[in-house]
């Protein structure tokens, strides 16, 4: 998905004016991860590394997209040494620019957005704060002539695809679903793939395709309770395997699916590795790994470096092994020769999967 990043004017005196206000939380305790590591390591120059990370809605502990971006900023201190201060907006995201300007200005570099909800408020506040590098996932900066920003982007509709098959062939009614978080192009690059991957595998399999939020409103990435009417919904009409692609509303998905005997697909991280409840667990036959945490790392390792090219984008995918399958709990073994003739298909250009359903 193309963010519309835009340039508003100066937001430094607003950042300030709202500073105190703004959700900030430190790493202070080792129960939430300690990330004030120190370490020999740092950015350029030997200067220690001081990064800033903006959530996307949920903040951290959505078991999914936060948190692997967490865990990709966690990987980079505990290999360079350094800190993070974190930042989550508010129900409305109306605080995303504050939340932007006022990391910048308390000197963290580099600053990383998480999600293309900050594609209208990164540009502004990069144009202010032009001796910071900022770094947003979801959304392309390449053709937008910001210099300091960098995009980090993913074929999310390549390892959907392989998750439509991983259903399709799993599938032992013919019916399948899929519940996005909020209708919007990012998301329904997922369920593009998905539809497509389920129908290559199996011409006549049923797909029923539903949204939490409409565009525009968010609330979809953190509403369990509604992900798992959605999802219950499905199961009760005859879909036995339902994908998600709904932030921390997928944990209503996975109760669904528990309390229906059926399953269910995650996303982002290897959600059977992050769920507590055994009985969630169990239904979690595959995830839709997108790599945030690898690619996170990297462009941090990058910035350390010197070798940060503003005004570009990184993409990830199948090739580079930025988006795939999770094997965790062995309930895709026995269909993985069939997932691996499609991936080198699509690696290949063979197979050239949709972006929009």
């Amino acid at each position: 998905m193309r963010g519309a990043l835009t340039r508003k004017g100066s937001v430094r005196a607003t950042a300030l004016l709202l500073a105190g206000g703004l959700v900030l939380a430190g790493c202070a305790s080792d129960e939430d991860g300690d990330t004030d590591s120190g370490g020999s390591g740092g950015g350029g120059g030997g200067d220690e590394l001081r990064i800033g990370l903006a959530y996307d809605t949920g903040g951290r502990g959505d078991r999914s997209f936060n948190d692997s971006a967490y865990a990709g900023v966690q990987a980079a201190i505990d290999e360079l040494g350094g800190e993070v201060q974190e930042f989550s907006p508010n129900d409305g995201g109306s605080d995303r620019v504050e939340g932007l300007a006022n990391l910048a200005d308390q000197g963290y570099d580099p600053v990383i957005a998480v999600g293309f909800a900050y594609g209208d408020s990164i540009g502004e506040v990069a144009e202010d704060f032009p001796d910071t590098t900022f770094a947003i996932i979801d959304s392309e900066v390449a053709e937008l002539g910001i210099d300091n920003v960098t995009g980090i982007v993913f074929a999310e509709e390549q390892g959907s695809f392989l998750a439509g098959v991983a259903a399709a062939l799993k599938s032992t009614s013919g019916q399948i679903g899929f519940v996005g978080g909020v209708e919007s192009p990012l998301i329904q690059k997922f369920q593009a793939g998905y539809e497509a991957g389920a129908r290559a595998a199996r011409p006549d399999i049923v797909i029923t395709s539903e949204y939490i939020s409409p565009a525009g409103d968010f609330s979809g990435f953190n509403d369990p309770a509604r992900g798992q009417i959605l999802a219950q919904g499905m199961y009760d009409a005859g879909a036995d395997i339902v994908y998600h692609a709904a932030g921390g509303s997928g944990t209503g998905v996975f109760q669904a699916a528990a309390a229906s005997g059926k399953l269910a697909i995650g996303v982002d991280s290897d959600q059977y590795e992050t769920v507590d409840d055994p009985a969630q667990q169990a239904v979690i036959m595959t995830s839709m790994l997108k790599r945030v945490d690898n690619a996170v790392e990297a462009f941090i390792g990058d910035f350390a470096e010197g070798n940060v090219e503003g005004g570009t984008d990184i993409r990830n995918d199948l090739e580079t092994e930025g988006v795939g399958l999770s094997t965790s709990g062995g309930q895709i073994d026995d269909i993985q020769t069939q997932i691996d003739e499609y991936r080198d298909q699509i690696i290949s250009g063979e197979i050239t999967v949709p972006t929009t359903p």
